[in-house]
């Protein structure tokens, strides 16, 4: 590979970043879109679902972002992309050989022609572990120490001692066992809590290792929701994951454990879980994720004490787009060489 590989960059990345991407190979032609051109490839859609994007003036109008964008796409062979990748982009750049994601999940693309074509689409898969797992931690704390309780005591000026609980000795059951599922795991095992893993590609119960007591196959799902004190949700959205946490699931767990979901909103039935939030089936949940997002005002959720909501932020870090980058230039290597990519999606898996 002797000729120019040009490396578009679909979403806003820092002038460092930019030159540590172009350092990886005097071989690329790196180009980053302005504004304009972004908000014309995305097709008008926000950058981020439920983030407002500051109003700033435009480096050039929509006309002439239009014009030198269908000339950039013309010689695209790369692109790095947030998951809002339009229809067309097949189409629009006929060079396209690889479109890297900054996201680990790909549920948003996996109808689109993109995926289906001879384009490699790569996800951002394990840069998100140290965040989420944090996330996580912090929410199995919050719950077993009471915070969002006190939090409200003090917000009504009054004093209400209560009994908190501990971690340790506790059981944490974890749906998907990543990058993220096994840093939870690792830091479960670490706060002395005993650790269940289920993993979609094991067929019978087994002895974990490391930091898994018990490594389970999908179909001891009702063994671990039984077992387990905290339910963590990280697995990807898949067609077999959609609603694989229903009215029938919550009803196996206790009524002392909470459900942690830091995966996508659709693994768990939105309306089952606010039933059982209600009804007092499982005792809390820490949610970062929703079926509809943003949340709509008028979702009960909104207004349940044994809920912890946040507006999908656990991945979210100052690092983000560093770890983003790093795996991007390792990739780009990889694709120089002509060796194999790092998270290749399957269709036929979803992810």
């Amino acid at each position: 590979m002797s000729e120019k590989v040009n490396v578009i960059l679909a979403l806003p990345v820092a002038g460092e970043l930019q030159e540590r991407i172009a350092s990886v190979d005097a071989r690329l032609a790196v180009k980053a879109l302005s504004r304009a051109q972004r908000r014309v490839y995305r097709d008008g859609r926000p950058l981020w679902a439920g983030y407002p994007e500051p109003p700033v003036p435009e480096d050039e109008s929509e006309e002439e972002a239009k014009a030198r964008l269908q000339v950039i796409l013309a010689e695209a062979e790369v692109i790095l992309s947030n998951p809002v990748v339009p229809d067309s982009i097949v189409e629009r750049a006929p060079r396209l050989k690889w479109l890297q994601l900054t996201s680990a999940g790909v549920d948003r693309l996996l109808n689109s022609p993109v995926v289906q074509s001879h384009v490699a689409v790569t996800t951002a898969s394990g840069i998100h572990a140290v965040p989420i797992s944090e996330y996580v931690i912090g929410a199995m704390l919050a719950f077993a120490k009471g915070f969002p309780r006190s939090v409200r005591s003090q917000l009504e000026n009054r004093w209400s001692p209560y009994w908190p609980e501990e971690l340790e000795g506790k059981t944490a059951g974890i749906l998907g066992i990543g990058a993220i599922g096994s840093r939870v795991a690792e830091l479960a095992h670490a706060l002395g809590m005993r650790v269940l893993a289920m993993r979609r590609s094991v067929n019978e119960r087994q002895r974990g290792e490391g930091p898994v007591d018990e490594l389970l196959p999908p179909s001891e799902l009702p063994y671990l929701l039984a077992e387990s004190d905290y339910v963590v949700v990280a697995v990807p959205l898949t067609r077999e994951s959609r609603h694989m946490i229903g009215e029938e699931q919550l009803r196996l767990m206790k009524r002392t454990a909470v459900i942690v979901n830091i995966a996508r909103g659709a693994v768990i039935d939105e309306a089952a879980l606010t039933r059982a939030l209600k009804e007092g089936w499982i005792a809390g949940a820490a949610l970062d994720v929703f079926e509809q997002e943003p949340l709509p005002a008028e979702s009960e959720l909104w207004r349940l004490e044994n809920v912890l909501l946040t507006p999908h932020i656990s991945g979210g870090t100052p690092r983000y787009m560093d770890r983003a980058v790093d795996l991007f230039c390792d990739n780009l290597r990889r694709y120089l060489a002509g060796q194999p990519l790092l998270n290749i999606v399957d269709p036929g898996r979803g992810y």
